[in-house]
């Protein structure tokens, strides 16, 4: 029984040693530019020890794409959470573009992913779900505060809302792959979204 453990931890803490050397490699070449042994090499383990793990560089890739969509996801709902039942604008703002633009490379590999799944439907399913995710995690917070915070009538509702956040969020980080520039990204970022959630009279960000 010991014996087993020890197999299953090492087990883990092999696929998730091959998880960060990916997410690295992916991050500075490109998927589609990478090879099982370049993975392998940068993880420090044998071909053997991938097979073991991933049956294919895709569904390695997959993997990686799910860990760190699923953690953004519950960052930014636990950064949504913070607040009592009204919703302080500014404050959710700051945190929320903390969390989502924490990491160049995780766009580099989310927009690789996307150009993947554009031509995969079964991949793009995944990909639509966590937007999915992500919104949800936004207009629950949102409806949360009908009553205590008024949102622009031009949303239309909280689900309205919750799109337009997100594609905010989605040019901002174009410009931020382009400029590599995260604190003007992070500025920006919060412009916009102070500016949709309210009457855009909130000058201190």
């Amino acid at each position: 029984m010991e014996t087993a453990r020890r197999v299953t931890k090492r087990r883990v803490r092999t696929r998730a040693n091959l998880l960060d050397a990916a997410f690295a490699v992916f991050a500075a070449k490109g998927f589609g530019r990478v090879s099982i042994e370049e993975v392998c090499e940068a993880a420090g383990y044998s071909r053997g020890a991938f097979y073991s793990n991933f049956d294919s560089l895709d569904e390695l890739f997959f993997a990686l794409y799910q860990q760190r969509a699923e953690l953004i996801a519950d960052q930014v709902a636990g950064a949504l959470a913070l607040d009592g039942p009204g919703l302080d604008v500014p404050d959710a703002v700051d945190r929320v573009t903390e969390v989502l633009l924490l990491d160049r490379d995780w766009l580099l590999v989310k927009t690789d992913f996307l150009v993947h799944a554009a031509r995969a439907p079964e991949v793009a399913q995944t990909l639509l779900e966590h937007r999915a995710r992500l919104r949800r995690a936004i207009a629950d917070r949102l409806a949360r505060a009908r009553g205590y915070t008024e949102l622009p009538a031009v949303l239309g509702d909280v689900e309205g809302a919750a799109h337009a956040v997100v594609a905010a969020y989605d040019g901002v980080t174009v410009q931020l792959l382009l400029d590599a520039d995260a604190d003007r990204a992070r500025v920006w970022l919060k412009q916009l979204l102070t500016a949709l959630l309210t009457d855009g009279s909130d000058t201190t960000v």
